[in-house]
């Protein structure tokens, strides 16, 4: 794990914070690419573009607090402001809904917009996840013996307090694991401060952030290579968006560690909802070429 790359005199360069900007300039880069392409207001891209990032930040801030409410409870203060804990779906709805209301207010189609954006997004997400990777933030998902496990000694996030509610749900995988005996011996500090014990050593996790880096990557190809032939089926593309990111979402969340509600963590469900909304909105016949 590389949670700070280099340092410039007494700056230090996190890499998640220089994924988070690489991820944003590729997005507007693309998305500017795609609206010049098509001839629309090269205007309105930059504003497009700052109210992704900031819906984004502030709603992946408060979904973030509400998936763990009692953590922010107990800390609230350094919960807000920590640059950590910041849920992707917030942050999607939060900007989508941003975006919708200044889009309408210039009284031009929401959905060709969408459209234009709508792959971009997966690109910055892929991008973005590359940086939680480096950070080991505790993005990554249960422990594993298979080929693919990677450590996490060296996160932000240290494997003895992400995996602690994973085990407490299942104790015969902290047996399995030896995570009582082995997380009472302290080994040394990390680059960071932090204490780092045996358990941290030992125990291999899913790397889902590359699992979804890859993911993403693979639908922003699919779906750029689309956006041509489904150029005037407004909508199409955007909706095809929706249903990939539930799909990819749902089905990675079985590797990682988040609370449950009814068997399934928060961001399963809204994983549903988008693919339910997603299919209906994309079998809906519509006319050629309908503005919305």
């Amino acid at each position: 794990m590389y949670p700070v790359l280099f340092k410039l005199g007494p700056i230090s360069i996190y890499s998640f914070g220089l994924m988070m900007a690489i991820a944003f300039l590729t997005a507007n880069y693309f998305f500017a690419q795609e609206v010049k392409r098509r001839r629309e207001s090269e205007k309105m891209v930059s504003a497009i573009t700052m109210i992704a990032l900031i819906g984004g930040v502030i709603g992946s801030k408060i979904f973030s607090i509400f998936e763990d409410w009692s953590v922010f409870l107990a800390h609230p203060m350094s919960t807000l402001f920590s640059a950590s804990g910041l849920t992707f779906y917030g942050g999607f709805i939060f900007a989508t809904t941003g975006i919708f209301y200044y889009i309408r207010k210039k009284k031009v189609s929401f959905k060709k917009f969408a459209d234009m954006i709508a792959p971009v997004v997966f690109l910055a997400y892929g991008i973005g996840r590359i940086g939680c990777q480096l950070a080991g933030d505790g993005d990554y998902g249960i422990p594993t013996q298979s080929l693919v496990g990677m450590h996490y000694t060296m996160g932000t996030a240290k494997p003895t307090y992400v995996l602690e509610p994973y085990f407490n749900r299942y104790p015969e995988e902290a047996l399995k694991w030896q995570y009582d005996s082995l997380k009472a011996i302290h080994t040394g500090t990390d680059a960071l401060g932090q204490q780092v014990n045996r358990f941290d050593e030992v125990v291999t996790c899913h790397p889902t952030p590359l699992y979804e880096m890859a993911a993403a990557i693979l639908a922003f190809v699919f779906l750029w290579s689309k956006r041509k032939k489904w150029e005037s089926q407004q909508g199409k593309l955007f909706y095809a968006t929706i249903i990939l990111m539930g799909i990819e979402r749902l089905l990675v969340e079985f590797l990682r560690i988040n609370p449950l509600y009814v068997g399934l963590s928060m961001a399963q469900w809204i994983s549903i909802l988008l693919i339910i909304c997603g299919s209906v909105m994309l079998l809906k016949k519509q006319p050629t070429g309908v503005t919305s």
